[in-house]
């Protein structure tokens, strides 16, 4: 005999955050026991960068990243602590959606990653297409799921159907009904070690990367890339506009955003000092939030002038990412040369 529950709603804090990866695994370590804030889980990862990449594609338009690609803050959360996170991906919804329910039974909350465009909870203006939004189920009742999903400052519900296509949704980064939960906690954290390894990798990303379009000099290369749309035949041309368009879209929507993950990298700083009585820590963190006001000026910059508030002036966006590279060197190579022992 085959007895499903009707209804599981299990007893899980919702919290919202500022980025969904770094705050879904937060509130499932603390679940789980693991009491770790959202700006350590995604500091710890290593997940801060920036990346301009035109072979691959987002909408038509070049990728630029803000942070390493979705599914590194849980992983490299994981690697960086130890922890063991189990990974389930299938080829049959219908299997999917099963698996769901069977761990919403056992009493086990899962994460998930989803397509924004197809949640019904998300307000019409809010859809698009981007398959890598993580949330957090807790339970069902008959065919509606509850939700947790960390963009919003409430629980939300979503029915099966939708959630189902939110999950098995084709396209750049289908998430093939991907949930994960933690199988495996560490008792105990070496804070120290943990915050020297992730900030030594931060640095190989953001200073000592080979390649042209990463880090400090990816940020450096948009900028010199903006300034040619500006020049010639390419002045005023709808396609820069864009592009530019595109870069805020892919800033401040998707997954927080430059200035967003600069802030939250900020604070894992601040935290970060506190736990190894590190001043330097601390006042290094007081750049970031310069840098995140920068990004987020730049933003605003781009989204006046392309609505018409504003004189269209390349060079005017260009400075501003030139100010930007400036801020995140000058920053980095303070974060650089810290003696956190």
């Amino acid at each position: 005999m085959n007895s499903r529950s009707p209804m599981v709603k299990l007893e899980y804090q919702h919290r919202q955050a500022a980025h969904c990866e770094s705050g879904t695994i937060s509130a499932l370590l603390r679940h789980g026991g693991l009491d770790i804030s959202e700006p350590m889980a995604f500091g710890l990862s290593g997940a801060l960068s920036f990346a301009y990449v035109p072979v691959i594609k987002i909408g038509g338009m070049p990728l630029i990243s803000y942070r390493m690609p979705p599914g590194y803050v849980v992983k490299g959360l994981a690697r960086r602590l130890g922890l063991k996170i189990k990974f389930e991906r299938f080829r049959d919804p219908v299997a999917g959606m099963q698996a769901l329910r069977s761990h919403l039974e056992l009493g086990r909350p899962v994460g998930m990653q989803t397509s924004v465009f197809w949640l019904p909870y998300f307000p019409p203006d809010m859809r698009f297409h981007f398959n890598a939004h993580n949330l957090v189920a807790y339970g069902f009742e008959d065919e509606r799921y509850y939700i947790s999903d960390p963009t919003f400052e409430s629980p939300m519900e979503a029915d099966g159907r939708a959630l189902q296509k939110a999950r098995f949704v084709k396209g750049a980064l289908a998430p093939r009904g991907l949930l994960y939960y933690p199988v495996d906690l560490p008792a105990t954290i070496d804070h120290r070690s943990a915050v020297e390894g992730a900030l030594r990798q931060t640095l190989r990303v953001m200073l000592g990367a080979p390649l042209p379009i990463i880090g400090v000099k990816g940020i450096r290369h948009i900028s010199k890339k903006v300034r040619r749309l500006g020049r010639g035949a390419d002045s005023g041309d709808s396609q820069g506009k864009l592009f530019l368009g595109h870069m805020v879209r892919m800033q401040e929507e998707i997954g927080t955003g430059g200035g967003g993950f600069r802030f939250l990298f900020g604070s894992f700083l601040q935290e970060a000092g506190k736990l190894l009585q590190s001043t330097g820590l601390g006042e290094v963190a007081n750049d970031f939030t310069d840098v995140g006001d920068e990004w987020r000026r730049f933003a605003l910059y781009t989204a006046k002038m392309i609505k018409g508030r504003m004189e269209f002036n390349y060079e005017v966006l260009a400075d501003q990412l030139q100010q930007i590279a400036r801020l995140e060197e000058s920053a980095f190579l303070r974060l650089k040369g810290l003696q956190l022992k």
